[in-house]
């Protein structure tokens, strides 16, 4: 099917779509495969092969999604003033194989120099992920013409091969690793990456153009007649590293960094709020304030999958499944394929009682996800049975579905939220605020499992189960919360649009 809408693009067309969404397609995916798979063996490699206790191993781990969240604001404010998308995608690309690269080889090595290796090949990653992941989802948009009704599909697409990679990911490098040996998990994620670059660099064609530097001729000036500016871009990048590095070995740092940057992006929207703002854009900034603040709640509850809930399955769970003993790290791939399975189920649902009148609103939906959170792992306490029993694994596919179908009510409506309620000179930041959210759920992640470690900083299973019940019935709660308090935030977001 040919279409005129896309100059330069010759009628060349897969499935209706320019091909370069698919090439985006690919890249991401395989980003995805890299970085799920390396997380599905992080908690476990940090545990067995260094023998950290699980509360410090809970604290990196934190540390590590956190920085992952943040990286992006950084590169993607590069990528948009210096490089373009498609350069900012290249180089993430090649940073983070060679973070995954690192990983791989010192795998085997337990001592000192091994583990500063480890944090090297992880503050790699982040680095390259900053520019990669905002990168890559803008050169979607770059595609089509801002009117075109293939947007959305478009993002669907993408969306779907994000949670292709991140199932896959966790199935074939959590089994390589904990079964053939950690440098096999590794280097299977680095693998993915390389063949994500190579893809794009012989694909770069299928951009037409798209993504490029803003001004190239700024870009290639030299300064103090030395070095390009793109090159200082590229090198002092590389250098944010060393900073990274440190800041993964620091969790208290990072917990205050981002709680100073929290409570100063609430007074900022306060400020804008209150002193800037009419009626209507008051109120709906004050209804975005209030998604934000449910954020990190859902979040911080949602990843105990890469930490807590890992090793839970790893140690107290029967994994045997038809006769077969399934490797712990293998089941983090559960909640992108019940995504994939139920993604279309949810959207499908929605239209159905949109068109009834029955649709929840968004502070409803964001009420629904804590709830669902929360029954999750309530689900998984009643079903763990007698102390010293294994949990049947049945409760863990019901605890990472209930957790799903809370991300689906939560996370497709959480930036389109944003980008509706705030004014249009305040749209980036306020995307950049929701991921300064996310990073902040996910060091309360890093918190909630640690605390799963008891006094000895290694869990036991009924301390585990412990925790398990009182952020569950916690989140059960202000899941009702929220909800009771959805039909107040609704008014404020039908205010008319801000004209400020």
């Amino acid at each position: 099917m040919a279409t005129a809408e896309l100059p330069g693009e010759a009628g060349e067309t897969w499935l209706g779509h320019p091909r370069g969404l698919f090439l985006l397609f690919f890249v991401e995916m395989w980003e995805r495969f890299s970085f799920y798979g390396m997380r599905a063996l992080l908690i476990f490699y940090l545990t067995q092969h260094f023998l950290f206790s699980d509360r410090d191993a809970s604290y990196s781990y934190g540390a590590y999604m956190s920085l992952i969240y943040i990286a992006p604001l950084m590169g993607g404010y590069l990528a948009d003033r210096y490089l373009g998308q498609r350069k900012a995608v290249l180089f993430g690309g090649i940073v983070i194989a060679i973070g995954h690269i690192i990983l791989g080889l010192e795998a085997d090595d337990k001592g000192a120099m091994g583990l500063g290796l480890f944090w090297l090949g992880l503050a790699t990653v982040i680095t390259g992920t900053g520019f990669l992941k905002s990168s890559a989802s803008a050169l979607v948009g770059a595609l089509y013409p801002r009117d075109d009704i293939r947007r959305d599909p478009a993002y669907t697409i993408f969306y779907m091969g994000i949670n292709l990679g991140a199932t896959m990911g966790p199935i074939l490098c959590g089994y390589l690793g904990q079964t053939w040996g950690w440098h096999w998990g590794f280097g299977a994620a680095s693998v993915g990456m390389v063949a994500g670059v190579i893809g794009f660099i012989l694909c770069k064609p299928l951009l037409h153009g798209n993504g490029e530097p803003p001004d190239p001729d700024r870009l290639a000036e030299r300064i103090a007649g030395i070095i390009s500016r793109e090159w200082l871009v590229y090198l002092s990048s590389l250098a944010s590293i060393a900073i990274c590095w440190l800041l993964i070995q620091q969790h208290v740092i990072v917990g205050w960094l981002l709680a100073a940057a929290s409570v100063g992006a609430v007074l900022y929207i306060l400020w804008e709020a209150f002193g800037r703002m009419e009626r209507a854009g008051r109120n709906r900034l004050l209804a975005a304030l209030f998604l934000l603040v449910v954020n990190p709640i859902f979040w911080g509850l949602y990843e105990q999958t890469g930490s807590s809930l890992s090793l839970f399955t790893d140690r107290f769970t029967d994994r045997n499944i038809l006769g077969l003993t399934i490797p712990a790290s293998m089941f983090q791939s559960l909640t992108a394929l019940y995504i994939l399975i139920f993604g279309p189920v949810m959207a499908a649902l929605w239209m159905w009682l949109a068109k009834r009148g029955w649709e929840p609103s968004i502070p409803a939906k964001f009420g629904i996800a804590l709830a669902l959170v929360g029954t999750g792992f309530l689900v998984l306490v009643a079903g763990s049975g007698e102390p010293g029993a294994l949990t049947p694994v049945l409760f863990i596919f019901i605890l990472y579905l209930c957790h799903t179908i809370g991300e689906l009510c939560l996370s497709p409506v959480g930036l389109s939220a944003m980008s509706k309620l705030a004014p249009a000179r305040m749209i980036g930041l306020m995307m950049g605020i929701w991921f300064l959210a996310m990073a902040l759920g996910e060091y309360a992640a890093g918190m909630i499992a640690a605390a799963s470690g008891g006094s000895s900083g290694t869990a036991d299973r009924q301390s585990v189960l412990n925790v398990y019940s009182q952020i569950g019935w916690w989140s059960v709660g202000i899941g009702g919360a929220v909800m009771a308090f959805a039909p107040l935030v609704r008014r404020l977001i039908d205010a008319d649009p801000p004209t400020s």
